[in-house]
């Protein structure tokens, strides 16, 4: 692999089951020393979703991948990056040749959410060939969930490692530019209503599991994910986004505030257009065949798993099946192997990306009352009793 633009674009996609994936180690390549990790981050996320506002913090998060990806469309359609989504955040690798207008767009996208959401969204950076100077290891490849969705896979604690360091030394943002940088926040919709599991008796969970030992990594997330496999079933079967519970909120709130992230300002033809679209669609999905094969897609592109170093993933089970994930996870704990936190909710939340209603397109998913952000609660306060060695 060239330690070049086109590093990521160049990883083929295994497809391969993520248990299967993660003991070939020969799969996975070292990012290149040239790139850069950026970091999106909601300062006191915890207090903004005590305050009920974490539909806010997830479409901040969201808006920061859909600003990047969109900058780099203008710049050169050609460059693919992996990113991933945190809730109240996000985490990017990007080669160094586009960092600083990546930053400019982010760092314009922050002082939108600051007046039109009162979030306050930082914004940091840090070279790759630093990570390594500290002997901290930043391995990743690509899976091919299905026929539409390919996500990044990340060993070693690297970006782990960039994040701590970025978070400690977090500025107010100051960066600025005689350009006149342009909000680009095309195609960000979040117009699906919270989407229950397919069955009354299953909750959504979200699961966060840190392994510091990066040795171990690939062997112990292999049996976490095997685990999982056999309590809550495969990918599909555990996907707490099916296609009959997906369901359009045509509320004119709901378009609002999706009108003031997008444009930060009131303006009549967007709500008027955006509702329109919205109740037509309702009927869309619910009798056109077209309609439906998009719902489908949509389930099939839903973003539930990531490994970014630690392990997060969003699925639907039962109380019986929540019992047994958790006895498992706490023996593992128990022997000083990982960290987890877990949060378990009602339903899940999701915010989207389309680039085209045809196959580009994504959605981030999170779960309801703090998702992720609540799990991450659980989690710090584990660490803080633990003498859980950092990265």
């Amino acid at each position: 692999m060239e330690n070049d633009l086109n590093f990521y674009k160049d990883i083929s996609k295994n497809n391969l089951p993520l248990t299967e994936l993660l003991k070939n180690d020969s799969l996975f390549y070292n990012v290149p020393e040239n790139w850069s990790i950026v970091i999106t981050d909601i300062e006191n996320s915890t207090v903004a979703v005590a305050k009920g506002l974490h539909n806010d913090v997830n479409l901040s998060a969201t808006g920061s991948i859909v600003t990047v990806l969109n900058t780099l469309k203008t710049i050169d359609n050609t460059i693919k990056i992996p990113y991933f989504f945190g809730g109240d955040g996000s985490i990017f690798l990007v080669p160094t040749a586009v960092l600083e207008p990546v930053l400019l767009a982010l760092n314009n996208y922050s002082q939108h959410i600051k007046k039109t959401l009162q979030l306050n969204l930082r914004v940091g950076q840090l070279e790759v060939g630093k990570v390594y100077k500290k002997n901290v290891t930043l391995k990743i490849t690509k899976i091919r969930h299905n026929k539409y969705l390919t996500t990044p896979v990340v060993l070693g604690n690297g970006l782990k490692y960039a994040e701590r360091i970025i978070k400690d030394s977090f500025r107010p943002t100051l960066i600025s530019t005689k350009e006149n940088i342009k909000l680009n926040l095309e195609g960000m919709e979040c117009r699906w209503d919270e989407i229950y599991p397919n069955q009354i008796d299953k909750k959504v969970i979200c699961l966060l599991v840190d392994c510091d030992m990066e040795k171990q990594q690939a062997q112990i997330y292999g049996a976490i994910m095997k685990e999982i496999d056999v309590i809550f079933g495969d990918l599909e079967k555990r996907n707490p986004i099916s296609t009959i519970k997906l369901k359009l909120n045509t509320s004119l709130a709901k378009i609002r505030k999706e009108m003031y992230t997008k444009i930060g300002k009131h303006q009549l033809t967007y709500l008027a257009s955006s509702w329109l679209i919205t109740k037509i669609g309702a009927f869309y999905f619910k009798f056109f065949k077209a309609g439906k094969l998009y719902k489908y897609r949509v389930a099939q592109l839903s973003d539930t798993i990531m490994l970014d170093g630690s392990l997060n993933t969003v699925i639907s089970g039962t109380d019986k099946q929540v019992a047994s994930l958790k006895s498992f996870l706490d023996d593992l704990e128990f022997n000083k192997t990982i960290i987890y936190g877990l949060h378990v909710t009602h339903a899940s939340i999701m915010s989207c990306y389309i680039e085209d209603r045809e196959e580009k397109h994504i959605h981030f998913v999170d779960g309801t009352e703090g998702g992720y952000t609540s799990a991450a609660i659980m989690f710090k306060e584990k660490l803080k009793k633990s003498q859980f060695r950092q990265p």
